[in-house]
Parts: structure tokens; sequence; C-alpha cells
């Protein structure tokens, strides 16, 4: 799996309680990833580009298939001290001034228990979704938290990625593969 830094949510040097610069730490309510993921193009970056029109959407990353660009959530450091946790993936058209507009919530993912956010479970792990009906294509995509209690610990990666390393991972963060209690003789 190859993570590029231009598309992940997580790691903003504003992430609450990060300190390995990959992840973020949602404590409670709703919250939102700390980095976005601009699709614009005519940007100061890419000059050679053709200038993006205000009010308009970003690239189409679109529903490929094989390749097709993967959502991907997992969790890092196991949750403590919370209740549930679910996590959205939002989308919003360029504002006029090259800022997000209102969000859009295009996909929903599962609301996992406290009990359930361990090392390596994954809270969104599917293809990029398509904009819901009626939504222009989107140019700037985050996540969004929505947690229940107030989580002590814990850390979450999010980024696309175009494929997924699909081994899980044990509660000590050892690749692994096996459930709980089989051993391997060598």
């Amino acid at each position: 799996m190859i993570i590029d830094a231009f598309f992940m949510f997580t790691g903003g040097t504003a992430a609450p309680g990060n300190s390995d610069g990959k992840t973020d730490s949602p404590t409670t309510g709703t919250q939102t990833s700390s980095l976005q993921i601009d699709l614009g193009v005519g940007t100061v970056a890419n000059p050679g580009l053709p200038p993006l029109a205000a009010n308009v959407g970003g690239r189409d990353m679109g529903i490929g298939d094989d390749p097709a660009l993967k959502l991907l959530v997992d969790v890092e450091v196991a949750f403590t001290g919370g209740t549930s946790l679910g996590v959205n993936l939002q989308g919003a058209p360029d504002n006029g001034s090259a800022a997000p507009g209102a969000f859009t919530t295009m996909y929903t993912g599962p609301v996992v228990l406290e009990a359930s956010l361990i090392i390596g479970a994954r809270l969104a792990d599917i293809d990029l979704p398509r904009p819901i009906p009626g939504q222009v294509i989107p140019r700037f995509l985050q996540l969004q938290y929505a947690n229940a209690g107030t989580h002590g610990a814990g850390k979450l990666l999010g980024a696309f990625v175009l494929d997924r390393h699909d081994q899980p991972l044990q509660a000590n963060a050892v690749l692994g593969g096996y459930p709980a209690g089989i051993t391997i003789a060598n």
C-alpha cells in the first residue's frame, strides 16, 4: 500500500493530540480531519494546468474500475474511554474564493463501538464514492468524526490509496492474519 501525502486526511499539525505526524485523535462530539484534500487544478503548485473557474468542482476522481481510489480509515492506536465512533466522507465545492463552500456528506460509515476500536480496525474501507444526487462535483474532501462519549486515547489514519494492505494487525500492532488462540509450529 502506498500512501501519498497529497491524499491524506490526517496528520496536519493542527490535529488534536497529534505527535506522530500522520494521525488524528478525535476526542468528543463532531470533529473534522486535520487536513482537507483539494482536488482543484490550476493552482499555484500546478501553474501548467488550466485554471479552475470559480464556483465549480475539482477533478472528477471518479469511479474507476481496477484500479479505483479507495478510502482507508483505520485505527493506529486503540481507543479508550468513549462509547463509539463513526466516520463520514464529506465534499464541498469551491466557494468562489478558492476555499470550501458548504460540506455535504457523501458516505456515512458504520458506528463502531469502543470495544472494537482496536489497532488495525477498519472504519472506512470503500472505493471513492460518487457525489450524491444533486451534489456538485466537490473540489474539497474531508473526513468527519462522530464521537459518542469522550475518548481518552486513540488515533486514526485516513487517506485515499490505490491498493490497500489487507493483512490485519494483531492487538500488538504486528501483522497477523490468524485469529487468537491458533499456534503455528515452526
